[in-house]
This record gives C-alpha cells, structure tokens and sequence, in this order.
C-alpha cells in the first residue's frame, strides 16, 4: 500500500515525469518487498527515497528504472505505460536513468572519455554528436580535466561523478540515483551535491534514495519513506516531522526538527527552519522575543 501525508497531493499527468501505480514487487524469496505501491515524481521535483538499510528503496528504483519488472502494476513515464519488452525498455531509458550505488558496477571503459561516450555510441549517434554529449556531461560534472584519465586512476568520488555524467550523456528526463553520498567524505558530499544542483539547472529531474534523514531535509522537496514494504509520500516537512513515522522506518528525526522538540519550540508561521542560517535565524527570533517579554 501507499499513503499520501498531510495535504500532499500528487502533480498532475502534465506534470508527472515518472510515476508507479499499484506495484508489487519482490524476488524469489521474497516476493512482497514492494506492497501495492504507487508513487508520484513531478518534473523538476527534488525528490529523495528514504529508509532503512535492506527496506526496498533499491528494490523501488530498480523497477523505475526498468531494470526489475514488477509482479503486478505499472510504471508510467510521460504519460505512457512502461512495456517491458526490448522496444518499451530501449524507449524507457532514453528517458530514465540509473546510476548505482558502487560507480564499479557501471564503470568498464579505459578512460573517463570512452566511459562517458558508451551510452550514446549505442545509441547510434554520430560522432559529432557523441562528442557534444560527452563534452556536455563532463562540464556539467565539473569532471572535463579527468576526461583521458583511465578509470582506475581515480578516486572514489570522481568514479561517482563519472558515472552520474555517463547517465546524464543518455539526456535523460529523470535521473535515479542510489545512494549518491555513500562513502563519500564531507567535501566529497558538497560536491556531490553542487553536480546535483547544475544536473536540475540542465533541465533534469533528479530522484535520489538515502538513509541520511539530514541530507533528505535540507535537500528535497518531497520524500517517500519506504517501511516494510509501502511507501509514504510527502512533503519533507510532513513527513519527517512525524515521529511515528520516522521512527516506523528505523530512522531519527531530522538533526533541527530533534533540537527544536528538545527545547520546545513551535515552527509557527515560520516553518521548520531546514539549514544551519534558517535554525541560527530561528533561535535569534526566540531570543529577541524572550528579551522583549523580559
């Protein structure tokens, strides 16, 4: 099953890049990881999957993606149901792209250039063209000095970069990326993020799973949380200030949300503050109101 929070409600067909509508999915086994699941993604809507290690959140990228056919229900990508067969599933990821949790998985190619090139060349484009995508994708990345270097060469967090710009090289409409900030270091992370920010500001709709309940709340617009199988969906500040919720899908509240509750304090008008300045902002308020009372 799926929920909608508060007074979220989803986007309309026009402005849907990517949905799910009653999916179940699993695997021999395990047939049940996902139950009756629908989900909603606007285009150019921040959306982070949320949940626990091992809850799904792969499971529910994988099927968006088309790498893992569902048992029952579908996925709907501009307005039209994902068939999975060769044509559908060609069609499909000219529009959807995956980029997985260990860049080694889809890093094969010599060097940074022939990596990012692999998708268009098979594609079928001319030369020409393909050069003009992987160019593109590399300055997106910020990642153009690394293009002759061989793969092996780099580190782990330039090998994340590389493989975000070979997914964005296919142009896609909707990038999925799994667990992008895994095992990076906090420099790595920013970065991680800013290549995030230019990939939305080229147009891309950018979904990504974590289980950093912070990372989700100073970044995304809207969650799903993934608990046992069904997906809640929602506003971030709906959904990851319901401590019921949060605490089903064995994650913490959100590093502000868990401050403001320790010391009582109301978000008012204001809202949940989402950054360090918006909290700094928030507490200098409370301050001056205190002083004024006094």
């Amino acid at each position: 099953m799926s929920h909608r929070l508060g007074s979220w409600t989803p986007p309309d067909d026009a402005d849907t890049a990517l949905a799910l509508r009653g999916v179940h999915a699993g695997y021999a086994g395990a047939p049940r990881v996902l139950d009756c699941v629908s989900l909603t993604i606007g285009i150019g809507c921040r959306t982070a999957i949320l949940g626990a290690n091992g809850s799904g959140k792969t499971t529910l990228l994988r099927v968006l993606s088309g790498a893992h056919e569902p048992s029952e229900g579908s996925v709907i990508s501009r307005g039209e149901v994902l068939r999975h067969n060769r044509r559908g599933l060609t069609a499909h990821r000219q529009q959807v792209q995956l980029v997985t949790q260990d860049p080694d998985d889809q890093l094969f190619s010599a060097d940074v250039r022939s990596d990012v090139a692999y998708g268009p060349t098979n594609l079928g484009l001319t030369p020409p063209e393909i050069a003009v995508r992987v160019e593109e994708a590399l300055s997106v990345l910020s990642i153009t000095e690394l293009a002759y270097r061989p793969v092996h060469r780099l580190s782990f967090g330039q090998r994340k970069r590389v493989a975000v710009a070979g997914a964005l090289a296919m142009q896609p409409s909707v990038l999925l990326l799994d667990e992008p900030t895994a095992g990076l270091d906090p420099a790595g992370v920013e970065e991680m993020l800013a290549a995030v920010a230019a990939l939305e500001a080229h147009g891309t709709t950018v979904v990504l799973s974590t289980h950093d309940v912070d990372l989700a709340w100073r970044w995304a617009q809207e969650v799903a949380l993934v608990v046992d199988g069904v997906v809640h969906q929602g506003q971030v500040t709906d959904a990851l200030t319901d401590a019921e919720l949060v605490q089903a899908a064995r994650l913490r509240p959100p590093w502000s949300v868990e401050l403001m509750t320790r010391l009582g304090l109301d978000p008012g008008t204001a809202g949940w503050p989402r950054t360090p300045d918006e909290m700094a902002a928030t507490l200098r308020a409370r301050s001056a109101l205190q002083a004024k009372g006094s």
